[in-house]
């Protein structure tokens, strides 16, 4: 496929023209008008494309502002919109400078972009902190039966190494409560891995990301912190031994008694 970035070298059009170049007949008083996409959506439906297609691949460096300007008829300001939407939704990494590393380059991070979006919605009040640990139970369940550790052992062995690592660094008793909930979630999202599926996995590193405000200021105090902490490590034990032991049915259990748990315990319920 021609990528129309190979085209570029003619002055650009305005925003409008790319999607008005062929003007429809007036259409009668009681027929909906469609809406014309706005501008930036042509840089990311092409894209889109170029990612499906594979003539991008994690790594590549998308053409500059300009390029892309000219070969889509729209504005820089427009292309501007487009990569840093990009960016947020993580599919691109922004940097500024010369060189292979700057400007625009594909990544590929889809719970960041996931993470965002949740955050706002469970900050808007659409989206509750109850219906994401929902979610949450619900993901690491079915995770937790679906864990095959003997479909590709070496990998399944170096993650419960990790998961052991993480349990052991929780259990310092002068560890730092930010500290500690940061280790408590890449626990929890490791574990999901040994599913083998990418989506759940990247689900539930967004929905990490996005209640880890909600997560950090449950616990008010020390004082209050230390009894809790206490039962977190021995549930985390238990969760961590009946996924070792292959028992999916147990570790799901487990799991949800202590997402329950945790979540009745923050909110008094």
């Amino acid at each position: 496929m021609t990528s129309p970035w190979e085209n570029a070298g003619v002055a650009p059009a305005s925003d409008t023209e790319r999607t008005s170049a062929v003007r429809p007949r007036t259409p009668a008083a009681d027929t909906p008008v469609p809406a014309r996409p706005k501008a930036y959506q042509l840089v990311l439906n092409d894209i889109e494309d170029q990612l499906r297609t594979g003539a991008l691949t994690v790594g590549d460096q998308l053409p500059g502002e300009r390029a892309l300007a000219e070969a889509h008829g729209i504005s820089r300001a427009s292309v501007r919109d487009a990569i840093r939407i990009l960016d947020v939704m993580g599919v691109v990494r922004t940097a500024t400078g010369s060189g292979p590393g700057a400007g625009a380059v594909v990544i590929s991070e889809p719970a960041a972009g996931i993470a965002t979006a949740l955050r706002m919605h469970v900050a808007s009040a659409r989206l509750s902190v109850q219906e994401i640990v929902q979610t949450r139970i619900l993901l690491e369940t079915w995770a937790a039966r679906g864990a095959d550790l003997e479909a590709d052992p070496a990998r399944s062995a170096a993650v419960l190494e990790e998961a052991r690592g993480l349990l052991a660094a929780m259990d310092a008793p002068e560890l730092e409560r930010g500290a500690f909930h940061e280790l408590d979630a890449r626990f929890h999202v490791r574990l999901s891995g040994l599913a083998g599926n990418a989506v759940i996995e990247a689900m539930m590193e967004s929905l990490r990301l996005a209640i880890s405000g909600y997560v950090r200021d449950a616990v008010r105090s020390d004082e209050a912190w230390g009894p809790v902490a206490t039962v977190l490590r021995g549930q985390h034990h238990g969760i961590l031994d009946a996924v070792a032991a292959g028992d999916g049915e147990q570790a799901a259990g487990l799991l949800r008694e202590h997402i329950e748990w945790f979540h009745g315990w923050s909110t008094g319920s």
